[in-house]
């Protein structure tokens, strides 16, 4: 992982810490959680129409798909920043993760919302995936 990637996963994992106020995240199962961050480029001019539609229909819709939101941040300095879109997403397993995107996919709500935002050009122009899992003493399980 690069160097700034780095820091974003811990600026990311501080947030979510932040948004439990701290409390340790919870097992499913007995087993940790599966996780995956997702970092968006967004093309030039684009940001403010990708954060349109996740606040407007991509959100509720991953979580439709069982799918849990941990967060969503910009990078504000360094690489990427301004152009760059971050989120974190946890599923009770890799299985789960890809049921979830699988449904998520093929969901005629999401075709449509993502035509819809795209008419006057693609918003994204790369998508870098993360998958991890937590290490027994993470107080994020």
């Amino acid at each position: 992982m690069r160097a700034g990637m780095l820091g974003i996963v811990a600026a990311v994992v501080a947030g979510a810490m932040a948004c439990s106020g701290g409390a340790p995240a919870r097992k499913t199962e007995g087993k940790p959680r599966y996780f995956e961050m997702r970092m968006y480029t967004a093309n030039p001019g684009k940001m403010e129409a990708l954060q349109k539609r996740f606040r407007d229909h991509a959100n509720r819709l991953l979580t439709r798909h069982g799918m849990e939101i941990l967060g969503h941040w910009t990078v504000e300095s360094g690489e990427g920043a301004g152009n760059t879109y971050v989120f974190i997403l946890a599923y009770p397993s890799k299985e789960a993760r890809e049921a979830s995107w699988k449904a998520f996919m093929a969901d005629p709500e999401w075709m449509k919302a993502k035509e819809e935002s795209e008419k006057a050009g693609v918003l994204v122009g790369k998508v870098v995936q993360t998958f991890m899992v937590p290490l027994e003493y993470s107080a994020i399980q």
